[in-house]
């Protein structure tokens, strides 16, 4: 990836409009910037959130806190903790999220 013509600044993310995004329970809560090609956002999943869809995006994903629960289509499953983090390319491995506790995650993609 190369990043260009983005000049230096910073974001109060507290600052950034929050837009809500149905899940097949539960809400998503997204502030969402953009930079060139690239969308950074800060989400908060609710308590019982599960994706409502098969994502084929590719993310480079941060948990803040709380817990995320992500599915991949073959079965294999993974949750993240703060501080942890995952990848995936696009259209590489179809993924889902669900979390029993609430999540708050950094997104880039």
């Amino acid at each position: 990836m190369q990043m260009t013509d983005i000049p230096f600044g910073t974001t109060d993310w507290s600052s950034v409009e929050v837009t809500e995004h149905k899940g097949e329970t539960g809400i998503a809560y997204w502030r969402t910037r953009n930079f060139g090609g690239i969308r950074v956002r800060r989400v908060d999943y609710s308590p019982g959130y599960l994706a409502d869809h098969w994502c084929s995006k590719g993310h480079i994903l941060f948990c803040l806190e709380g817990e995320l629960h992500t599915e991949l289509a073959d079965g294999r499953r993974y949750v993240l903790k703060p501080g942890m983090s995952y990848q995936v390319a696009d259209n590489a491995e179809p993924h889902r999220s669900f979390t029993s506790k609430g999540a708050k995650l950094f997104i880039v993609d």
